[in-house]
């Protein structure tokens, strides 16, 4: 006859998986009007109507501001509510040199350290890129992917977490310098550029070709 198990013998029952919480899905859908410019940077969120427009309580609505006011998407004000914030030319110039610092030391890190399949894949979306220069929301897409991809293979997650969280305040930026005159060929160009030095293995040259390429991009959303 097995011995008799004692409470503290039993395996623990695995804790039930619950549904993503109600806020974080009012959190994603507001993120979503906020890219849209269906809430435009600078204006003020009314709680009431968007609880009563997303047919929910005001409560879950608070929650999911604090995480969009926790990402710098929006501005709380005491005893004004939320607003949707708006970027100074100082905010863009702050926001542009921590991309340039992080991207510039992840292009040598990638440089450095990547393997041949992990610098065919950042080729490949380059060659995304290139054939999608008259898609306006293909190649923002893409462009992201390829940044994120680069930090991924990099291998710093803080980097990436933090990069990923400055690109989604930059979508506030209403000034897009990839679509001024010459600023998408310029940009496709300094991509080549770094593209090559990764593939050379030229840590220092992918690193500055990085740093330039945002310079470059800063100069031209604050004209």
């Amino acid at each position: 006859m097995p011995p008799e198990t004692s409470a503290t013998d039993r395996p623990a029952t695995a804790p039930k998986l619950t549904p993503r919480a109600l806020y974080q899905d009012v959190a994603e859908r507001l993120r979503e009007q906020i890219f849209a410019r269906e809430l435009e940077p600078g204006s003020w969120i009314d709680e009431q109507k968007i609880a009563a427009d997303y047919g929910i309580s005001r409560t879950p609505l608070r929650e999911a501001l604090k995480v969009l006011a926790v990402e710098g998407l929006v501005t709380m004000k005491l005893r004004r509510g939320a607003y949707v914030t708006e970027m100074s030319r100082t905010d863009v110039e702050q926001v542009y040199h921590l991309m340039a610092l992080l991207e510039s030391d992840a292009a040598a890190q990638v440089a450095r350290q990547a393997g041949a399949d992990e610098i065919t894949e950042l080729q490949a979306l380059h060659a995304r890129l290139e054939s999608q220069s008259g898609q306006r929301d293909a190649f923002f897409a893409t462009n992201e992917q390829f940044h994120l991809r680069l930090l991924e293979i990099a291998g710093n997650r803080w980097a990436l977490q933090f990069v990923q969280d400055l690109r989604k305040v930059m979508k506030l930026n209403r000034h897009l310098s990839l679509f001024k005159q010459g600023r998408l060929a310029d940009a496709l160009a300094e991509h080549r550029a770094v593209m090559a030095a990764i593939a050379a293995r030229d840590a220092a040259g992918a690193a500055e070709h990085m740093r330039r390429h945002f310079e470059n991009g800063l100069a031209a959303t604050t004209q």
